[in-house]
């Protein structure tokens, strides 16, 4: 399948941060977007709120210059990092009182982020969403957990 430049740049990075134990749903510079943006936290003034799609003054202004980081425009990269986050447990946006995740670095956690980030990454690209996530992480933790349903005798 031909991809985007910056699709299998954000991959390659997603991919090391994931098998190396760096990301952090927390973290401005080691959540997804943190690592797709080189793990800065750059990206994180474009929104008032972590998890936020809702951009504020400066995001619509680098909106609206045409400005990206690493190929994506502020709103792709909310939409991501949202992804992230929900597909992770949190209750968006992330604050004080919303729901988080016991273990929010447990690699099952961290996997399903990871598996709607790249759900999202392929929609931004127009890309089919043809992959198992797991294959491609090399992951075998979770399998392909999509709607799985184990049925337990009467």
């Amino acid at each position: 399948m031909i991809t985007s430049s910056r699709f299998d740049r954000a991959i390659r990075k997603l991919y090391a941060a994931f098998h190396s134990n760096n990301l952090h749903p927390e973290c401005a510079m080691q959540c997804a977007v943190g690592t797709i943006c080189d793990n800065t936290d750059a990206w994180k003034h474009f929104s008032n709120e972590h998890g936020s799609t809702q951009l504020n003054y400066v995001g619509r202004v680098h909106e609206g210059l045409g400005r990206k980081i690493n190929g994506y425009a502020p709103s792709e990269l909310m939409k991501i990092e949202a992804a992230f986050l929900d597909g992770c447990g949190y209750q968006l946006p992330l604050k004080a009182g919303n729901y988080r995740p016991q273990l929010p670095l447990d690699q099952d956690v961290l996997f399903q982020g990871l598996c709607k980030a790249i759900e999202v990454l392929c929609k931004l690209d127009n890309l089919p969403q043809l992959m198992d996530v797991g294959e491609q992480l090399n992951y075998q933790g979770c399998g392909n957990i999509k709607n799985q349903v184990e049925l337990q005798p009467l």
